[in-house]
């Protein structure tokens, strides 16, 4: 892992853990284990950081649209499967996207980061509508997903979570058959 990883890994740590005013440059250097010249050869300022973590979310999300496409059980199963608690624990695009919902409304972020939002949205939306080959029904799914983990994001799962292939099966009316 490189120390420019390191250093975005300790970022959304620290935004996830304890949110935005705590993830000064000194706490994020002293979190990735590297000198703050080490950080700011990588991020020089604050606003590089969150640059970096948005840069990092999108490309994140771009790969999972594209493994969605790739997947052999297809763009909506693989979706929903992944909106769905667990949501892969402590790494990769679901830590990256919840990292950035705690910066994006400050100032330094808000425009890049719902652009950056918009774009993985759309990413998602058109391997869903090119499966599905409709943007009405490709947009419900992905208003399932979304419910999914936000559900998981909040806890409100443990309320009565409904598996994954049931809710394929109550879907397939609108989706047209498709095995789970």
């Amino acid at each position: 892992m490189t120390a420019r990883d390191r250093v975005l890994d300790a970022y959304e740590s620290l935004l996830i853990e304890a949110g935005p005013a705590a993830a000064t440059l000194d706490a994020v250097s002293s979190a990735a284990q590297v000198s703050k010249g080490g950080l700011l050869y990588h991020f020089p300022s604050k606003e590089a950081l969150v640059t970096g973590l948005l840069e990092r979310l999108r490309r994140r999300g771009a790969e999972d649209a594209e493994a969605m496409r790739a997947s052999a059980d297809g763009a909506v199963v693989t979706w929903l499967r992944g909106s769905a608690p667990p949501l892969g624990g402590t790494s990769g695009l679901s830590r990256t996207y919840v990292a950035a919902l705690r910066v994006a409304g400050g100032d330094e972020a808000s425009e890049l980061a719902s652009s950056v939002f918009a774009d993985i949205d759309a990413g998602w939306f058109a391997a869903l509508r090119d499966e599905l080959g409709d943007p009405a029904r490709a947009r419900l799914v992905q208003l399932v997903g979304d419910g999914l983990y936000l559900a998981a994001l909040t806890g409100a799962e443990d309320a009565g979570p409904v598996p994954v292939d049931d809710l394929l099966a109550a879907l397939a009316p609108v989706l047209g058959a498709r095995e789970p």
